[in-house]
């Protein structure tokens, strides 16, 4: 071989090595990740969600890439970004954040598996057509949380005996906030006070909520679960605190970050297993094979500093059943 047919090869391989690396990651599995929220709601269960991936084998960037996309509490936007990432030829969709970004998955596509995390029950949402047999492609962690305001309210009148008026804010948009609102009368009516229900689908709304709490001499209040709501952490405990009003919680962040307490299943290890699932369907194995998985404990987490300024002082018997006491 010539001396100037050698350099030639040798500068075509040189020049062929980017598009080999390239094609080799892009042969990597991709998960398609779609949250209702935003990041900064997601920012604590990150580590979660990857621990999870890595119990079934897979980390980031080495053997495994993520596509995310955020609706940022615009339900309405689910659809186009589902469409994105199927147009990405993602090889598992994870579902995050309320039923509604795996019903928008569902809809798009029978073939690519969905791995979802929803508080609210999938199958009386028609994500499943049952827990034990999924059935299709579809399969996730169903926490449960949005079936508790009933248990909220009660262990919120034992925190404040003395309350007779009590709120639920929820968000109209959540797929079940007609049912926490029927839970929620429900459960007043049986404790024998009086329920206000608020709705709230922007931050404008929730601080006019927090208004109307004032003006109508509202004790205390209970947060309905929703994504929209988890994103907007620091806002809902920063106007608990300025109304000087007590409000039960559905996640224990919001306790960490200062709320006065909090009720729920673990989201962190509902994201951890969700994280074990999405791997499992990497390798291979069908949704319609996994089960649905369900919380086994609730926590409770009551932040004394907060019950101080106030004014509250914690009963010993709800004392006695929290998982966590931060002073």
């Amino acid at each position: 071989m010539r001396r100037r047919q050698f350099i030639s090869l040798l500068g075509g391989a040189a020049a062929a090595w980017p598009l080999v690396a390239r094609a080799q990651q892009q042969a990597l599995p991709s998960i398609g990740f779609i949250h209702s929220a935003s990041p900064d709601y997601f920012a604590p269960f990150s580590k979660d969600f990857h621990a999870g991936l890595k119990e079934a084998g897979y980390v980031e960037g080495q053997n495994v890439t993520i596509e995310s996309r955020w609706a940022e509490g615009r339900y309405e936007r689910l659809p186009a970004l589902v469409a994105d990432l199927l147009g990405r030829n993602v090889s598992v969709i994870f579902a995050a954040g309320g039923t509604d970004p795996a019903k928008a998955a569902k809809a798009a596509t029978s073939i690519t598996p969905i791995v979802f995390d929803s508080a609210a029950d999938p199958v009386r949402t028609g994500l499943v057509e049952s827990l034990n047999r999924p059935g299709a492609n579809v399969t996730g962690v169903s926490l449960l949380a949005s079936s508790l305001d009933g248990k909220k309210l009660d262990l919120l009148r034992e925190l404040v005996p003395q309350a007779s008026v009590f709120a639920t804010l929820l968000n109209p948009n959540y797929p079940d906030a007609k049912i926490q609102g029927d839970q929620f009368q429900a459960a007043a009516t049986q404790l024998g006070v009086r329920p206000i229900i608020l709705s709230a689908t922007t931050d404008a709304d929730i601080e006019g909520a927090f208004a109307t709490v004032k003006q109508q001499q509202v004790d205390a209040i209970v947060l309905a679960n929703d994504p929209f709501f988890g994103g907007k952490r620091g806002l809902l405990v920063g106007l608990a605190k300025r109304y000087s009003v007590p409000m039960m919680y559905w996640q224990r962040e919001f306790a960490i970050s200062g709320g006065l307490i909090s009720y729920g299943p673990s989201f962190a290890d509902g994201y951890r297993q969700a994280g074990v699932y999405v791997g499992r369907v990497l390798k291979g194995e069908k949704p319609a094979d996994l089960p649905v998985v369900q919380p086994t404990k609730f926590e409770m987490v009551v932040n004394l500093k907060t019950a101080k300024a106030l004014g509250i002082t914690a009963p010993a018997t709800l004392l006695a059943t929290v998982d966590e006491v931060i002073e």
